[in-house]
């Protein structure tokens, strides 16, 4: 994620897939051994190894994965920024579980959900620059795009709209 000043002196965030590198780096795909679920179906590429596997895709959302750029907790007395699955999947439990309270309700199936009209309604702040090939040898098949990608899945939340989205569910 990288933030500049526009004209009027207001930050603008452009967001791109975490990649420093090799190892360092988000990752996704296609697997080989767990099949797709029904909610996938359609909505995601085969597996790019040998025999194109209809298997379960990830990620299915995204958030700051960059240990740099992450997000300041309190860990053994300290303050230190993290980044990755251990910041990412606690900010969307959160996040959901907050959703869950404000409508006094469970939101239920969210990955079916997700697949069938949140994801594809834009609700999500979609990713669509980079990739996450940190070692360059998949010949830009993991590539950001719009939609579903095996980058940063449907994308980032934005959780008024979430909300307004799953209230209308």
């Amino acid at each position: 994620m990288h933030a500049r000043k526009s004209a009027k002196g207001q930050t603008a965030i452009t967001e791109v897939v975490w990649n420093d590198g090799p190892g360092s780096g988000t990752g996704g795909g296609v697997s080989d051994i767990t099949p797709v679920p029904s909610y996938q179906e359609g909505k995601v590429p085969r597996s790019i190894n040998p025999g194109n596997f209809a298997g379960r895709a990830i990620p299915d959302v995204a958030a700051d994965a960059d240990p740099n750029t992450g997000y300041l907790v309190m860990s053994g007395r300290a303050a230190r920024i993290v980044g990755g699955t251990s910041a990412s999947a606690p900010l969307w439990g959160s996040l959901i579980t907050r959703i869950n309270a404000s409508l006094g309700a469970r939101v239920g199936n969210f990955n079916a959900l997700l697949y069938n009209t949140i994801g594809p309604a834009g609700v999500l702040r979609d990713i669509t620059s980079g990739n996450n090939d940190t070692d360059g040898l998949l010949n830009g098949q993991f590539a950001a795009g719009p939609g579903w990608d095996a980058c940063t899945g449907w994308g980032v939340p934005d959780g008024a709209k979430l909300l307004n989205a799953l209230k209308s569910k």
